[in-house]
C-alpha cells in the first residue's frame, strides 16, 4: 500500500495576528512583532561560578531556551559576565538589582541586553542619561521588569497597592525617561502573581505603547500551579497577539521552565511543532492500559525532531478517528491494535507489538521525509 508521507507545509492557523510592536535585537535573536516568540529561562547557579553557570546554559539551550538571564547581585558576579556572555550559546541578559554601577559592568562585559527594575535600584532615574548612552554605545537593548513584590514606593501610595494601572503606569514612566534620552531599544515586563492582575497589566500596555512585551507570572509557584497561571495568562494574552518573550517562572528546575514554555507556544502554533503525542484519558471502555502505552511510547520516541502527531488511542468508540487524523496512530482493543499512517490502516499487530511498531514507522516516516530524528535514534522501552 502507497501512503503519503508529506509533512505538512503550509503555515498553521494562529488564534490572532500578533500586535505591531517596535522590533529590537538580543545579540542574534530578535524580539517583537516581526520574530517568532521566544522562550527565556533564568539560570539558578551562583553567577560568579562561571562553569556551573555555562553549563546550566548548555542544558537550557538544549531545551530549546532562546534566551537566558543570569542574576548579578554582587561584585564576583559582575567579574564573571565577560567570560558567561563569550562563551554562552545563547544571548544573555544580565539581571541587575539595587546597584546601577552593575547596569554598567553588564554592558561592558557584552551581555546581549540587561533588565533592570526601577522600583529597586538607588537613584536609578538619576541615571537614566549616562544607562541610556553607554547602552547606546553598545547596542544593549534594556528590559524595563516592573514586579509587584519591588513596585515604585510613589506608585504604592498613589495606587494603594500593585494593581494593573500602577504596574502599567510604572513601566510606561521609565520607558518614559529612556525616551526622553533618544533610547528606544526596550521591551517591558510587569509581574503579577495573579493571572488576572497580570493579564490586564499588559492589555493596558498593549494599548498605550508599540514595545515589545516580555510576558510572566512571578512568583507562579511549583510546576503543577505555576504551569497552569502562566499556561493561562499566556493564552490569554497570546489570544490577542500581545506578547513577544515569555518565561514560565516555577519552582522547580529551570530546564522545565522552558519545556513548558515551548509546549505553550507550540500548541498555540506559535512555534513549530515537533512530535506530539494525542493520547486518551481512558475510561471504563478502554481495553487496553492506555497510561503505559502512551508512556512508552513517548518514552520510545524522545528526541523525535519532526512534526509527528502520533494518536495512542484505547477504544473503539474515538480510537479509529483519532489515529485516523494523526500522522500516524493506533486504535487499540481486543488485545490487538490497528495501526494508521496518514489516515491509512496499514497494518493489524498484537498489543504487545504495538509500541515497537509505532517507533518502527515513526522513524520510517522520518527517514522517507529526510527531517533529523534529533540525538541518537529513538529506543524502545517495553515493560511486560
Amino acid at each position: 500500500m502507497s501512503v503519503d508521507l508529506g509533512l505538512p507545509t503550509s503555515p498553521p492557523p494562529v488564534l490572532a495576528e500578533r500586535r505591531k510592536t517596535r522590533q529590537l535585537m538580543v545579540g542574534p535573536v530578535g524580539v517583537g512583532s516581526e520574530h517568532p516568540v521566544s522562550v527565556q529561562s533564568m539560570t539558578t547557579t551562583q553567577t560568579s561560578d562561571v562553569n556551573a553557570t555555562l553549563q546550566q546554559i548548555a542544558e537550557l539551550t538544549a531545551a530549546g531556551c532562546d534566551i537566558v538571564r543570569v542574576a548579578c547581585p554582587r561584585p564576583e558576579d559582575a567579574e564573571a559576565l565577560p567570560a558567561i556572555a563569550q562563551k554562552s550559546k545563547i544571548p544573555v541578559i544580565a539581571d541587575i538589582h539595587f546597584q546601577p554601577r552593575y547596569v554598567f559592568a553588564a554592558i561592558e562585559a557584552g551581555c546581549a541586553g540587561v533588565r533592570v527594575n526601577p522600583g529597586n535600584i538607588k537613584k536609578f532615574d538619576d541615571r537614566v542619561g549616562e544607562i541610556a548612552q553607554a547602552a547606546k554605545d553598545h547596542g544593549t537593548p534594556i528590559r524595563i521588569g516592573v514586579n509587584a513584590g519591588s513596585l515604585d514606593q510613589r506608585l504604592l501610595q498613589k495606587h494603594g497597592k500593585a494593581t494593573p494601572e500602577a504596574l502599567a503606569e510604572s513601566a510606561l514612566w521609565e520607558a518614559g525617561l529612556f525616551a526622553e534620552h533618544d533610547f528606544h531599544d526596550i521591551k517591558i515586563s510587569v509581574k503579577h502573581n495573579d493571572p488576572v492582575v497580570m493579564v490586564r497589566a499588559y492589555e493596558i500596555l498593549a494599548e498605550q505603547c508599540d514595545y515589545p512585551l516580555h510576558l510572566g507570572v512571578t512568583e507562579a509557584g511549583p510546576a503543577f500551579q505555576g504551569t497552569i497561571k502562566s499556561s493561562v495568562a499566556f493564552g490569554a494574552l497570546l489570544r490577542q497577539g500581545i506578547g513577544d518573550t515569555i518565561r514560565v517562572s516555577l519552582s522547580a528546575p529551570p530546564v522545565e521552565e522552558v519545556k513548558v514554555g515551548t509546549q505553550i507556544l507550540e500548541s498555540l502554533n506559535l512555534r513549530p511543532r515537533k512530535l506530539e503525542i494525542v493520547s486518551c484519558p481512558s475510561c471504563g471502555r478502554a481495553q487496553v492500559d492506555v497510561y503505559k502505552l502512551a508512556d512508552e511510547v513517548t518514552a520510545g520516541l524522545e528526541g523525535m525532531e519532526i512534526p509527528l502527531r502520533v494518536a495512542v488511542m484505547g477504544c473503539v468508540v474515538n480510537g479509529p478517528g483519532e489515529a485516523r487524523e494523526a500522522d500516524l496512530g493506533v486504535a487499540s482493543g481486543n488485545g490487538k491494535g490497528q495501526i494508521f499512517v496518514k489516515g491509512e490502516v496499514i497494518r493489524t499487530v498484537p498489543e504487545h507489538q504495538i509500541v515497537e511498531t509505532l517507533i518502527e514507522e515513526a522513524m520510517r516516516i522520518a527517514e522517507e521525509s529526510g527531517e533529523s530524528i534529533g540525538d541518537g535514534e529513538p529506543t524502545v522501552t517495553v515493560t511486560s
